[in-house]
């Protein structure tokens, strides 16, 4: 299973006047990791479908992050 949120540890410099960001992260488009659409693949019913903002589960990305703040590698 891939995930959308990539998370990274930058270099915090001693002599950075600002309050470091210890963690920072970005997110990948789920479309980057399906290749083609594979027959028989989960939808959603259409009234959450558009509540979603497409048709299929496996391509739907929640945003901002919803991990937000939690510390990771």
């Amino acid at each position: 299973m891939f995930t959308q949120f990539k998370y990274w540890r930058p270099f915090v410099s001693p002599f950075d006047p600002c309050k470091p960001i210890l963690v920072k992260s970005y997110s990948t488009p789920p479309q980057l990791y399906i290749h083609f659409q594979p027959p028989g693949m989960e939808q959603f019913p259409p009234a959450q479908a558009l509540m979603h903002g497409t048709l299929w589960p496996q391509l739907y990305s929640p945003y901002p992050d919803p991990k937000k703040g939690v510390e990771k590698p």
